[in-house]
């Protein structure tokens, strides 16, 4: 598991965001916006290849490049070490699968497949929180769970995904209430022209999505305003009062 970049130093007092599943998609299209308004990243993601790409065409000094599974127990604390002695600002649980594809009714959803999503879209961001509480409270940080539709509509095929998440918008609601000195967020993007998306309709042309970076400025309203915890969709925050 080799990281790329060093610790991060609380000295500068340098925004720090950690963003998971930062190596493509919307993960790297908020790294790319963070890092331009001068935050370090600590970006992650399971193809070591594209995740270099993305730290070299970031800035390798603006970046630390953690490769690895987020469901892996070691790869969380090599996260969280990267953050340990300085603090972090955001954590952005954005590393998410999609299952098996075309997905499965729940009636024929193999046990061991959907426990496997639920371990990267559920109990991995819930892990990593437990490990990276206290480097936010010393920030008094934010955190930005990301969801989806599916999570609050029964779409046919959906189940698995959709539960997951379900279940990630409770955990992000509960994680607000027992820490009130953090804002923590759940956010639905909406559909995007992502690898992911591309999964969920195989052979079909999603080139109509949305661009993940269209989603961006919504996105950074949340880490850099002043939005009450809670769930938040796409399209919802322009104007919101309390939002920057």
């Amino acid at each position: 598991m080799t990281r790329m970049g060093n610790d991060i130093d609380d000295e500068s007092h340098q925004p720090v965001a950690v963003v998971t599943g930062g190596s493509r998609g919307l993960g790297r299209a908020l790294s790319v916006e963070l890092v331009r308004r001068g935050w370090h990243v600590v970006i992650d993601g399971r193809d070591a290849t594209a995740l270099a790409a993305a730290a070299s065409t970031l800035g390798e000094a603006a970046v630390t490049a953690i490769p690895g599974d987020v469901s892996d127990p070691a790869h969380r604390h090599l996260i969280a070490a990267a953050v340990a002695s300085g603090g972090v600002d955001v954590v952005v649980n954005n590393a998410s699968v999609l299952g098996p594809t075309p997905q499965p009714r729940l009636a024929d959803y193999p046990l061991e497949a959907i426990q496997a999503v639920y371990a990267v879209n559920t109990f991995a961001p819930l892990a990593l929180l437990q490990l990276l509480l206290p480097h936010l409270a010393r920030r008094h940080g934010r955190i930005v769970n990301i969801s989806s539709d599916a999570a609050v509509e029964a779409y046919d095929g959906w189940g698995g995904y959709g539960s997951s998440k379900a279940a990630l918008d409770h955990i992000s609601a509960v994680v607000a209430v027992e820490n009130p000195e953090l804002s923590v967020y759940a956010f639905d993007p909406g559909d995007m022209r992502t690898d992911l998306q591309q999964e969920a309709f195989p052979g079909e042309d999603i080139s109509n999505r949305p661009t993940p970076e269209s989603v961006v400025p919504d996105l950074m309203r949340l880490i850099t305003g002043a939005l009450p915890s809670g769930r938040y969709r796409v399209g919802e925050l322009t104007g919101v009062h309390g939002s920057a």
